[in-house]
């Protein structure tokens, strides 16, 4: 019998899910998911804005530096809990059993939410990128270029949504071809931006103004405080930096997943960190003329920074957008496989949850598909409130920021909840697995707590001053109103019920 699977039924489960995923597919959906591209594009243009590049490049450094402490202390975790509940399971069983049941009800709901609102801010991001795509393959902003209204881009942002769901109602074998494929596109991808951006450019940045220049823009962004700018200016490597428990969330497919999952997690962070920073700095040294990079009349409307940084690089040499174009292609496959693999993940949070009846008509969500065994209801589900979220981008403007931060929120809350449950309990009474950090695990989960509860409170922050509806962090107001039904809902009527993960094996005759 396969470690994993052993270890699943001295749990209390029995093996539903097909066991066949390697560490490499394994490492290629967790890699996948955090993507290189995904987090530093998007937000690269306002935290640069925030208080210049050296901020920004060095932000990527002290965030990397506390993310190893939370991969460390979930990468212990997996290796004694490989399920594919993985942060709420790990939460019940980390807890007493009198807090374990609310333990694992907040976690569950926090990483259903944030996946849910990870798969919007993918599609949001693809769709931004497919905006510049489109702007530049026809003209530019200056030379009648099509810039896509709100309407076609809620269209696109769909569009992206429905294909990802019908990708992941196939077979898990076609995600994890699809996910190998993501990985070598990125990475090939990456290193040839990176490489070649600077190259390209007529002029680069000097080493000074890429590691030492701060520089504020309070006209822009209406804050003054050097302080308070910084903190804004880490926002990008604190949404990037994580996505990398999507390897727990697949420890039942997995072989020997008690090894292979915290392997894949910690591999996922070096490997991220390293390009991370690269990509910033090819990103930085390329810039041309930093104040032009937002005005809403050069070449891409000034919606999307690292495009016009592209668009710069190749038309200042070639007098032409072509390589600009093929480049913003390679970050937008980024976009698409990273959806696909976060659709992936918060199906199988969502399976988990109905598996133990904590959402409403669970019976429904946990169905797999009767012939590819995968929980393709829960699929079609996460796509739906996907959809949902995303319908105010027809009369919002600030969209994006609440839902990366309501993303953020509720990913990297939910790492929370099992890391503080590891660090309170007595030591004696953990099963460690094969990845076990000893003494040193009480301090390195101090750390990542703490690490985790200040970048939560910094995605509630005001971004942009003065605050008005346009400028306004939606993402409080959302949050409270939907763990306050969800808290409402537990102290009213699921607390008497609910218990957190149920077996589904009897361990005295190990019949299901």
């Amino acid at each position: 019998m396969d470690s994993g699977e052993k270890r699943l039924n001295e749990l209390g489960y029995k093996q539903e899910l097909r066991r066949e995923m390697t560490l490499f597919k394994t490492f290629a959906i967790s890699f996948s998911t955090m993507t290189l591209f995904t987090g530093i594009t998007p937000l690269y243009g306002s935290s640069l804005l925030y208080a210049g590049p050296a901020s920004l490049v060095w932000g990527w450094v002290v965030v990397s530096f506390f993310t190893w402490f939370v991969g460390l202390a979930m990468a212990e975790i997996c290796s004694s809990f490989p399920t594919t509940g993985s942060l709420y399971f790990w939460a019940a069983h980390l807890a007493s059993p009198k807090w374990g049941p609310f333990a694992s009800w907040c976690c569950a709901w926090l990483e259903t939410i944030g996946l849910i609102a990870g798969m919007g801010t993918q599609a949001y991001a693809g769709s931004q990128t497919l905006q510049s795509i489109i702007l530049l393959c026809t003209g530019t902003n200056k030379d009648g270029g099509y810039f896509a209204p709100k309407w076609l881009f809620l269209c696109m942002y769909i569009g992206l949504t429905i294909i990802w769901a019908v990708l992941n109602t196939f077979a898990l074998e076609v995600i994890a071809f699809i996910d190998i494929i993501s990985m070598w596109w990125q990475v090939a991808g990456g290193l040839v931006i990176i490489i070649m951006l600077p190259l390209v450019a007529l002029t680069t940045q000097s080493a000074s103004y890429v590691f030492t220049h701060f520089e504020m823009s309070p006209e822009a962004t209406g804050i003054s405080s050097k302080p308070y700018a910084v903190i804004l200016s880490f926002l990008v490597s604190q949404y990037s930096l994580y996505g990398y428990d999507s390897a727990a969330h697949l420890t039942e497919e997995t072989k020997g997943a008690d090894k292979t999952g915290p392997i894949a997690i910690l591999s996922s962070i070096g490997i991220i960190s390293i390009f991370g920073w690269a990509l910033i700095l090819a990103l930085s040294f390329s810039i041309q003329d930093f104040s032009y990079l937002y005005d809403k009349s050069n070449e891409t409307a000034g919606a999307f920074v690292p495009a016009q940084i592209l668009y710069d690089a190749f038309h200042g040499r070639y007098h032409n957008s072509t390589g600009a174009i093929i480049l913003l292609i390679v970050i937008w496959g980024s976009f698409f496989f990273g959806g696909l693999s976060v659709t992936t993940s918060a199906a199988r949070v969502v399976y988990a949850l109905s598996r133990d009846k904590g959402i409403p008509f669970s019976s429904i969500w946990r169905q797999l598909h009767p012939k590819h065994k995968v929980p393709s209801n829960a699929v079609w589900l996460c796509a739906a409130i996907c959809i949902i979220l995303g319908l105010p981008i027809l009369k919002v403007n600030v969209v994006f920021t609440a839902i990366t931060s309501i993303c953020t929120i509720g990913w990297v809350g939910g790492y929370a909840v099992p890391i503080f449950a590891r660090m309170v309990m007595a030591e004696q009474k953990f099963n460690a697995g094969p990845f076990y950090l000893g003494k040193a695990s009480r301090p390195i989960c101090l750390i990542a707590f703490l690490w985790i509860c200040y970048t939560c409170s910094v995605f509630l922050l005001p971004t942009f001053y003065p605050i008005s509806w346009d400028t306004f962090n939606y993402a409080p107001v959302a949050l409270g109103v939907g763990l306050g039904l969800i808290m409402l809902w537990w102290l009213l009527d699921a607390r008497k019920w609910f218990t957190g993960p149920v077996r589904n094996i009897d361990n005295e005759n190990g019949k299901v």
